[in-house]
Parts: structure tokens; C-alpha cells; sequence
């Protein structure tokens, strides 16, 4: 007889929620059993999404349902508070990045774990996109030769900034702009990559008005790699996603990963993970030599998978709590050493 899924819960069911952890719950073979929210249209995708999945209105109710997961995936303000209820009650937690909004709230979240001994993790599914996946890859294979810089971003381009938007309109105190929404991706992708790193040179500035919209951070690694990041939303001619750079070539990937844009179109994934292809395009460049470089299939799927096995007691959880916290010093010095 098979074991009764693990329960889930999900504080927030907007676009994070809804599309980057609800399905890949589903597909690792939670049951979402509830999620928090309040607002109607949100409520109906939840009973469209789970048809089973009650919505309530506070974290405090959704925990009453006999968790096994508590998943936050709300506004920035307010993963400190949930995730904290969440430990306190004895439930494993995933965190959306960023764990908190400053070094200090996300190591008051890492003290109570250690307190409790409640599992926790911060969900960086970047670390499953494809181009992610590929670099590993091809650092593994030494395709590159000795890495020396990346260029990695999150850029695009929308001219009128959305004051309806709590990321937009929200300020750095409360959760809000680029440097807690995108960056945090950006810098646990390259701390995974190459190891530790200093930061450098920090520019964290708003074009349009509102909440900081272009952020330019600048690493260097002790493995001797230099991490060039840009997470903008005022870009009018976006960079290629990666451009890593070895004395033997260079790898270029120009898209984004393909699971958001699959999601937002009605697909999902299927128990145990992608069936559709999720691969992004990849070349290496010497000169004017290019070759297409065999990429991996992103999935985020697997986060989840590892989630379980952690709560089984069969592993640790994909993303450790130092890894949140090595990202978060980082956010507070780019906002200390940021150029004015």
C-alpha cells in the first residue's frame, strides 16, 4: 500500500503561488490541501487549480489543516511572520526567495528553525532552470577551460512602471523592487556556481519612480571568477541570460528558461516532472567559431522532490539556510555600498 501524500499548504496564491509552486507540488506528489487569500479571482483559481483546497484567511487557520508543508509564497513583508508560524507549529517551511527582506529578518526566520528543528529551505528554482543546469554541466565537463567572468541577467523592458504592483510600488522596507525580487535569483545562482564571493561594486537606482528597477552588482569569487549581474526592468535592448566566459571559449545562452512562459500557458508538469521540452538553446563561442552546446532540461519539479525526501528524512532540503543567509548579507551591502 502506498504511503498517503504529504500535506501542503501555501500562503499567497497570486502568480507565485499559483504558477512556480502549486503546480510543482502537485507533480512531486503533495496534496495542496489550502492556501491563504482573500481575494476572490484568486480563490476561484485556487478551486480551479485544486478543485479539493480550502482558502482561508490566515496562516494560523491553514495550519490547523494537518500540515506536513508550509509553503510562503506572499508579499516579501510578510515571509518572516508566516515563516516563523510555520516553524513554531512544527511544519517543514519553503520560503520564496527572498527568505527575508533583510540579513537580520531572515536570520531571525534560520534561529527559530535551529530552535525548533523545523526543516527549512528558500525556494531559488532558478537552480532548475535550464541554463542553470547547463552550466553545471559544463563546468563539470571543463568545456570552457579556466572560467574567469559571467555575465548573468534578468533584464527587461517596460517604459511605465505598474503602481498596482507591490513589487513596483512597495519600498525596500516593505519587500519592494528589483534588488529583493530578481537579484536574489542572480547572486545564489553564481554563490552556487563558484563558491564564495565579495561584493564589489553595487549601483541600485530607480529610472521609472517608483521601487528600485535597475540593479548592476559586481562579484569576485575566491575561486577567482568575477560575477557581473544585472536584474533591470528599464532595458531597452536585453543582454543575452548568460554569457559565461573560459580561456577556452565562451558559453551563450540568449533566452530565458522556458517553465514560466509553459506554465502561464496552460501547461503544467506531470507527475514526477516536465514531459514537454524545456531545454534552452546554448552555444559555445571561440572566435568566430560557434557550436551548439548540448543543454539540460530545466524542471523545478525536482525541488520539491528533494523537499519530500527531506521530510521522509531521506536527504536535506535543496536549498540550506546558509545559502539564504550568504544571499541576503549580500542584498544589505549592495543597499550599504550602492553609488549614489
Amino acid at each position: 500500500m502506498s504511503a498517503k501524500p504529504f500535506r501542503a499548504g501555501i500562503c499567497g496564491y497570486g502568480l507565485a503561488g499559483r504558477y512556480f509552486h502549486g503546480p510543482f507540488l502537485r507533480a512531486a506528489g503533495f496534496e495542496v490541501v489550502g492556501a491563504t487569500t482573500k481575494n476572490p479571482e484568486r480563490i476561484a483559481h485556487l478551486r480551479e487549480d485544486f478543485p479539493s483546497a480550502i482558502a482561508y484567511e490566515s496562516v494560523d487557520q491553514l495550519l490547523a489543516q494537518d500540515l506536513d508543508l508550509l509553503v510562503v509564497a506572499s508579499a516579501n513583508s510578510v515571509h518572516a511572520s508566516e515563516a516563523i508560524a510555520g516553524l513554531r507549529a512544527g511544519v517543514a517551511v519553503v520560503v520564496d526567495k527572498p527568505m527575508g527582506r533583510t540579513y537580520a529578518e531572515a536570520q531571525s526566520i534560520a534561529d527559530v528553525a535551529h530552535e525548533t528543528g523545523s526543516l527549512l529551505t528558500t525556494f531559488f528554482n532558478r537552480r532548475w532552470d535550464s541554463d542553470a543546469l547547463t552550466i553545471k554541466k559544463a563546468i563539470k565537463e571543463g568545456a570552457l577551460g579556466n572560467i574567469f567572468r559571467i555575465d548573468s541577467r534578468f533584464e527587461r523592458f517596460r517604459e511605465d512602471a505598474n503602481p498596482d504592483s507591490w513589487r513596483e510600488r512597495s519600498t525596500p522596507a516593505q519587500g519592494g523592487g528589483n534588488l529583493l525580487d530578481l537579484q536574489p535569483h542572480l547572486i545564489s545562482l553564481v554563490l552556487d556556481w563558484f563558491g564564495p564571493a565579495k561584493l564589489v561594486y553595487s549601483s541600485v537606482r530607480s529610472i521609472r519612480g517608483l521601487s528600485d528597477d535597475d540593479v548592476v552588482l559586481v562579484l569576485k569569487h575566491e575561486s577567482g571568477v568575477d560575477s557581473y549581474l544585472s536584474a533591470s526592468a528599464i532595458v531597452g535592448a536585453p543582454g543575452p541570460r548568460i554569457r559565461l566566459m573560459g580561456d577556452k571559449g565562451a558559453l551563450v545562452i540568449h533566452d530565458l528558461d522556458k517553465q514560466e512562459p509553459l506554465l502561464r500557458s496552460g501547461k503544467n508538469p506531470e507527475a514526477g516532472g516536465w514531459k514537454l521540452d524545456t531545454t534552452t538553446s546554448a552555444q559555445i563561442h571561440r572566435g568566430e567559431q560557434t557550436i551548439e552546446y548540448p543543454a539540460v532540461p530545466g524542471d523545478y519539479t525536482q525541488f520539491y522532490l528533494q523537499v519530500a525526501g527531506a521530510i521522509r528524512g531521506e536527504g536535506v532540503m535543496p536549498v540550506s539556510i546558509q545559502d539564504a543567509l550568504d544571499v541576503a548579507l549580500i542584498v544589505d551591502q549592495a543597499r550599504e555600498i550602492s553609488i549614489r
